[in-house]
């Protein structure tokens, strides 16, 4: 009886370490992944800002999303799941050394059982790898669908489109629904397969158990040891056949980061870079400069063109001509191999990319607002941008009248896109910016969105001031700031079809008095035209 007392006392104190040991496993392990995919979403965020413009014309947002959310959370609960697996390897060779301990031969038995959990398990893996994929793809498709379609709902609302989207997106749904059910119908079977497995190591214990018993090779006691010591034996098989529907989608989700991760497009950056001045002039030339988003389409044909320091360039022409793309070339959103860019005499092409942006200000026609206060959208969380700085910035551009009339002023809350300011406070805010940053470029692609007249004037004034001193390059879609410009430069289908002053080009009588009558005949248009008013 003594002997029966220490057995179970040394059993009690063996499995409680076991427990302990388990649960310090787990939670140095949950840490551990949980700070590994932290840093992981981290990676995958710094690659994806690095990537061109050209990327993100290639690559839908919705499947960029996907990469960073869902394959990462997929790989989580892969994770965690083989966390708790490997913590069952501690009872498992606890079992393992008592069960050889009792029984040699019923153990080997047993054991023999595992190769066949090995083969199934390979065998369900090379089936379910692809139907897998296809679940994280369908997922990636949904999440592309819903980003493009939310982002554009006033589109689809005022096209009544809700119907059409609906059916398109059921379609989507029952797609990936078709997908998911394909890989729970594998699962369940593996699963089913895995306790049919745990019932014949029952059938041999009790088979074999019971004979020995009879023929007093083993006791009663150790027939239910070997009963309770199966399941301890066998929960990592089973573990691995709950956790297989986890595992095979985070495999796909894992190709599908690395995927990501060697997503290496990217703008070339000079090897020996060239060194600017503190500040630079801003004389800016381009020479010869031809370039296509693709192989097939030539967007760009031979453009050359000198701006002055401190000038002002027009450029104008009909849509496709060019125009947004010149500023996309200067900025260094994508590279360009035929022809060049010079700024100050220095090819643009040996300056790097964040050099660049930071000389040059750029206030497109699609201005963003970020989430956050008036003051973050102004300074971009920039430190050499203070308070003060930011402030006097929006008086110069006539933003601070609006701004202190918010009941937070600077500090109010902006919602996304900036949806709770009218255009011309936005087109106000985005001059803002650009001052604050102070670059000696300015580029601007002129909003076309009609505006009262008094906000018209305030961005006038507001443009005046901040292209003061600067050279600036301007998409130009209104008539008063095109007669403003020094130069004006007509593009057609990516050529310099016409270039001189207002006065010199209207006097020639080509495109550009063509474009511009035009122009004139719609102002008048909307001047006269009755039941008109401002927006």
């Amino acid at each position: 009886l003594p002997a029966l007392y220490v057995a179970g006392g040394l059993f009690f104190v063996l499995m409680s370490i076991v427990a302990l040991l388990g649960h310090w496993h787990r939670l140095t392990l949950i840490d551990a992944i949980v700070k590994a995919l932290r840093d992981l979403r981290q990676d995958l965020f710094a690659h994806l800002e690095s990537r061109p413009s050209s990327f993100f014309d290639r690559v839908p947002v919705g499947r960029i999303m996907t990469r960073v959310t869902n394959d990462v959370e997929a790989l989580y609960e892969m994770l965690r799941g083989l966390g708790s697996l490997v913590g069952e390897f501690v009872p498992f060779f606890v079992a393992l050394t008592i069960m050889l301990s009792t029984s040699v031969e019923l153990t080997l038995i047993l054991l023999l059982l595992v190769p066949v959990v090995g083969s199934a398990t390979y065998f369900f893996r090379q089936a379910s790898r692809e139907i897998f994929r296809q679940v994280r793809n369908s997922v990636s498709g949904l999440n592309q669908f819903l980003q493009e379609n939310l982002s554009g709902m006033q589109v689809v609302q005022l096209s009544q489109r809700q119907d059409q989207n609906r059916a398109a997106y059921t379609k989507i749904n029952r797609l990936n629904l078709e997908q998911e059910n394909r890989s729970i119908n594998l699962t369940t079977y593996y699963g089913a397969f895995n306790d049919s497995l745990a019932s014949i190591g029952l059938g041999i214990i009790i088979y074999y158990g019971g004979g020995s018993v009879v023929q007093s090779e083993m006791s009663l006691g150790g027939v239910i040891l070997f009963t309770r010591f199966m399941n301890m034996l066998f929960t990592p098989v089973v573990l691995l056949g709950e956790q297989l529907n986890v595992l095979f989608r985070a495999m796909a989700s894992g190709e599908r980061i690395f995927q990501a991760l060697d997503w290496d497009e990217q703008i070339r950056e000079p090897s020996h870079p060239a060194t600017l001045p503190e500040r630079l002039e801003g004389r800016v030339e381009f020479r010869g400069l031809s370039f296509g988003y693709s192989k097939d389409t030539q967007v760009l044909d031979n453009v050359s063109v000198l701006i002055e320091p401190g000038k002002k360039l027009a450029i104008v022409g009909p849509t496709g001509s060019g125009k947004s793309t010149m500023i996309r070339l200067l900025g260094r959103f994508y590279d360009f191999p035929d022809g060049m860019i010079f700024l100050d005499g220095i090819d643009l092409q040996h300056i790097p990319s964040r050099l660049v942006r930071r000389r040059i200000g750029v206030v497109l026609q699609d201005f963003h607002i970020f989430s956050g206060s008036i003051l973050d959208n102004i300074t971009l969380s920039d430190p050499l941008i203070t308070r003060a700085r930011a402030v006097e910035a929006a008086k110069t551009v006539n933003a601070h009248h609006f701004i202190e009339a918010l009941p937070e002023g600077y500090d109010a809350p902006l919602v996304e896109r900036g949806a709770n300011l009218s255009q011309g406070q936005r087109q106000l805010l985005a001059f803002a910016r650009v001052l604050a940053a102070d670059p000696e470029i300015l580029i601007l692609d002129e909003a076309t969105a009609s505006i009262d007249t008094e906000t018209e004037q305030l961005i006038q004034e507001g443009l005046q001031r901040l292209m003061q001193g600067r050279t600036s390059i301007l998409i130009a879609h209104r008539l008063q700031t095109i007669q403003e410009a020094d130069h004006v430069m007509v593009l057609e289908l990516g050529k310099v079809r016409e270039y001189g002053t207002h006065q010199a080009l209207i006097a020639q009588g080509g495109l550009y008095k063509t474009l511009h009558d035009l122009q004139f005949q719609e102002l008048s248009t909307d001047v006269t035209a009755p039941g008109l008013a401002p927006e």
